[in-house]
Parts: structure tokens; sequence; C-alpha cells
């Protein structure tokens, strides 16, 4: 199983690398320029010149590429031309943020999206089932921002329980941190919920009708053991490749919920180094935001192995 592991890991690293050659080409394409953004403090060419001499931009492609593929590897991503503070840190002040609300999403995404699918399972074509599926078929079409939106003006406007944005850092309170949190993270966390849903489900119809399940009930378990013990276990694998191939869209919305609430993440700062064309902070977040999909991806093919026997049996016998 290691060299398994170790194996995707070195697949993680090259796909990694071929990451940074896609950012750094796709923030370059963008139309205009960090000139275009400079302009507002002077427009003397020759100023705009010396800058961007300064900050390599008036460089070839390829040089700006492999100058800035070191400072990655060194763990420097630069410096913003806009606010003259290091990438890395407004990475680091952001970062936590952004992955306080993805975990939060994710949480409430599997403890809403698993005894749903799990009970529908159970009672195929009952009230519960219809209802469920109704449910998750609206989670899956509500946009991010109309959804974040809607419950602003419910939850804010109208009932006055919660913030309608902003955020509070969890050293000045848990209370006061989740009760900004909250909203956005049901808003993110709707959607894979209901993705989740409807895979657990069709997952645990078809893991209760195996034939374990059968002989599992005929030496007399309980029914609660058949179904979260023997027939859920089985189907954990479809909930863990649900959240890995999942995961873009839960970045991508973050960009937008992060905006619609005014969260200071990784999401808002992308937004902010788009509009500012800020290239230096637009390819540090990009990057991250990547490198942040392939280690998931990795770590749920780890999880493929310690979940499913069989995987691992396969693994063992590839190394011999």
């Amino acid at each position: 199983m290691s060299w398994v592991i170790a194996r995707r890991a070195v697949i993680a690293l090259v796909t990694l690398l071929l990451a940074t050659v896609v950012v750094f080409a796709a923030v370059h394409a963008l139309p205009g320029g960090p000139t275009t953004a400079l302009s507002a403090d002077s427009t003397d060419p020759a100023a705009l010149a010396a800058t961007m001499h300064v900050y390599g931009f008036d460089k070839p492609l390829p040089v700006q590429y492999g100058r800035w593929l070191g400072q990655v590897l060194s763990g420097q991503l630069g410096t913003s031309p806009i606010t003259d503070i290091p990438v890395s840190t407004q990475l680091e002040q952001r970062l936590p943020i952004t992955l306080e609300l993805a975990v939060l999403s994710l949480l409430f995404a599997i403890a809403i999206g698993v005894p749903a699918g799990v009970a529908a399972a159970v009672r195929p074509g009952r009230v519960i089932d219809w209802v469920a599926s109704a449910v998750a078929l609206g989670g899956l079409s509500l946009p991010h921002f109309w959804f974040g939106i809607l419950a602003i003006l419910i939850f804010a406007v109208h009932l006055h329980v919660l913030p309608s944005g902003g955020f509070v850092p969890l050293a000045n309170g848990l209370g006061g941190n989740l009760e900004h949190m909250a909203m956005p993270a049901i808003v993110l966390g709707t959607g894979l919920a209901a993705v989740i849903m409807r895979q657990t489900r069709a997952a645990m119809i078809e893991a209760l009708g195996a034939d374990y399940v059968r002989t599992a009930r005929a030496k007399g378990m309980r029914e609660w053991q058949v179904i979260w013990v023997h027939a859920l276990r089985n189907s954990l694998m479809i909930v863990v490749t649900v959240v890995g191939l999942q995961l873009g869209g839960l970045i991508a919305g973050i960009v937008t919920v992060e905006e619609v609430f005014n969260i200071p993440g990784i999401g808002q700062l992308t937004l902010e180094s788009v509009y500012q064309r800020d290239y230096p902070t637009l390819q540090g977040a990009v990057l991250l935001t990547a490198a942040g999909y392939i280690i998931v991806n990795l770590l749920t093919d780890v999880c493929y192995t310690l979940i499913n026997p069989r995987l691992r049996v396969t693994a063992t016998r590839g190394t011999t």
C-alpha cells in the first residue's frame, strides 16, 4: 500500500508542476496588465517603465515564469505591486479564514447529506424519500450568490437572527465567530449536501440488496446495525468519491460566498487581485487553490485504500 501511495504522491507533484504552467499562462492571458492598475498613481511612461522593471513585468514570459517558479520553490511568491505586501503574508492571513469556511461547510454537508441519503434509501418511494429528493434537487438548483442574498434578506434583514456578513476571528470568541460563519457555511454546503444525499441514497439501495446484508439479517442482527455498520460502511467510498470530486465546485463557491458575505478569505483576495490586475497575488492565490485541490484528491485516494480492503489487497499484489 505504501508503494501505491508513493506513486500517487509523485503523480500529484507532476500535476502540481503542470498546474504552475497553467496558472502562469492563464493569469498572463487576462486582458490589460499591471500598468493599467498602476496608472492611477502615475501616468509618466518613464515611472511606469521603471515600476515594470522592478517587478520583472518587462521580461519575456518564459523568463518571468522561471523567476516565479524559483520563488515558489523557495517559498517566496513575490510582492504585490498594488499593496506592496508580500503575497505569502496575504495568503497566510487569509487562508485560515477560508479553511474554516470550507471545513464548516463540509461538516454541514456530511451531517445533512449522509443521514438524509440513508433515510431515503431505507424507505424508498415513501414520503421521506420524496421530500429528501425534492430538497436535494432544490439545493443543486440554487446558485450560491442568489441563495446567499436570499439568506441575508430572511435571516439578517427580516428576522434579525444572524449578521448579514463580516468575519469575527476565533481569538475574539467562538460564539461570535460561529454566528458570522453559520450562514455562509450553510449556503456553501447546501449544494454539496444535495450531491452527497443523492449518491448516498443510490449506494445504500444497492448495498441493502447485497448478499452480505441478507446474511446479516438472517443471523438476527439488529436492523440499525445492518444499516449503519454493514451497508453504510460499504457505501462510504461513494461519499469519499463525491467529496473529492465536488471539491472544485466547493472552491468555486467559496469565491462567490466570501464576496457575498464580505469574508476576507482567499476567494475575496482572488477577486480583488483580478480587479486590480495584481499578477503576483493572483498567481499565488490560484496556485494555492490548485495545490489544495491536488492534495485533497491525493488524500481521497489514500482514503480509498483505508476504507476498502479489496484495494489494499490489490495494492499488495501490485508490489509483488
